[in-house]
């Protein structure tokens, strides 16, 4: 009898271990992948970046708990560089491919796809999932103004999450 109430603890608290380590990953708000929200599109996408394209961004970056480590739209300047280069972190290079002039995407950015274990001290802890609002401002200097249309109106990825 002992041998069972042994069992069935050692049971109950690997059960409980788990379900409270699966609640801890779930409200750091870490990712695995690359997730991209299309937050706002111009109705008309008259320009769109592609890899070798010189890009012009604004941008806010936020870890998981809200913290923001980076803005370019508080100090007003975009920031430019060529997509898919390998200027900025592989989450940018690969997130930004194929959005339109105007277009605002969020980005949750694995470690992998950022800074990796060792992070960027002291804004960005090592392991840290990354967060990017962005807004693509130009491509190859070539600003659009178009009509707008709805925001998330053709946002069917099922990112309210993000």
């Amino acid at each position: 009898m002992s041998l069972l109430l042994r069992y069935s603890s050692l049971f109950f608290l690997i059960f409980f271990s788990l379900i409270s380590l699966q609640g801890f990953a779930k409200k750091t708000g870490d990712v695995s992948e690359l997730q991209i929200g299309v937050k706002f599109k111009p109705k008309k996408c008259e320009i769109k970046a592609h890899k070798g394209d010189r890009i012009k961004v604004h941008y806010r970056g936020k870890l998981t708990d809200g913290t923001v480590f980076d803005s370019s739209f508080e100090r007003g300047d975009p920031f430019e560089f060529k997509l898919g280069s390998g200027q900025v972190i592989k989450g940018w290079d690969q997130g930004l491919l194929g959005a339109c002039v105007g277009e605002k995407r969020k980005l949750k950015i694995p470690a992998k796809l950022g800074y990796g274990e060792q992070g960027s001290p002291p804004t960005i802890p090592g392991g840290a999932t990354l967060i990017f609002d962005t807004e693509l401002i130009a491509v190859n200097g070539k600003p659009t103004v178009g009509e707008e249309e709805d925001e998330d109106e053709d946002d069917t990825s099922g990112d309210d999450e993000l």
